[in-house]
């Protein structure tokens, strides 16, 4: 799969391998996560729309035989499970806009609540983390535990100041790669 920007063409790369045919691909499907050739996350968002649609339904369905304590244990074993994987990685995407409002929809079905009233305070009732909070806790928890991928601003700089204990951002930038042949 070749990555590319908004701006760049795609290119004819040629892979020989035995017995294989190789054509280029937008997009796959790696261990659960649909990546594309520009990393938007757009196919992987659409599947997960899809998925959580089902799931409002499902709950719409159910909702008149069950309290608002199973209706949230429901919510957290299937809408949650399925929306918090790899959240990492697609959560800062600006396509992450309808999974919200997918997410919205359903705590606003399981409250009983209108179209139209804010979900902010029902957030905070049910005890559920609405979209942006939840990504910022799953990075937050991924560099905890895995602190020794991470440096902080002692071990590269001998001053002691107040930052001193932070973990050190890198500058970074986007660069294009070209393969030798290309050159």
């Amino acid at each position: 799969m070749q990555f590319l920007t908004k701006k760049q063409n795609e290119r004819k790369i040629q892979i020989i391998a035995p017995n294989s045919i190789n054509i280029n691909i937008n997009s796959t499907n790696f261990l659960g996560l649909i990546i594309d050739n520009s990393l938007s996350w757009k196919d992987h968002i659409a599947v997960l729309t899809s998925k959580m649609n089902k799931a409002c339904y499902a709950i719409r369905s159910i909702k008149p035989f069950l309290s608002v304590d199973i209706l949230r244990m429901i919510y957290s074993l299937y809408v949650h499970s399925v929306m918090s994987y790899g959240i990492i990685f697609w959560g800062n995407s600006h396509h992450s806009n309808s999974i919200f409002k997918i997410k919205k929809r359903i705590i606003r079905i399981i409250t009983n609540t209108g179209n139209r009233v804010s979900c902010r305070q029902l957030f905070k009732q049910l005890q559920i983390l609405s979209l942006p909070p939840q990504y910022i806790f799953s990075l937050l928890v991924f560099v905890n535990n895995n602190r020794g991928l991470f440096q902080s601003n002692s071990e590269i700089y001998d001053l002691n100041t107040r930052f001193n204990h932070n973990l050190h951002l890198p500058s970074t930038n986007f660069t294009l790669v070209f393969l030798k042949q290309d050159i």
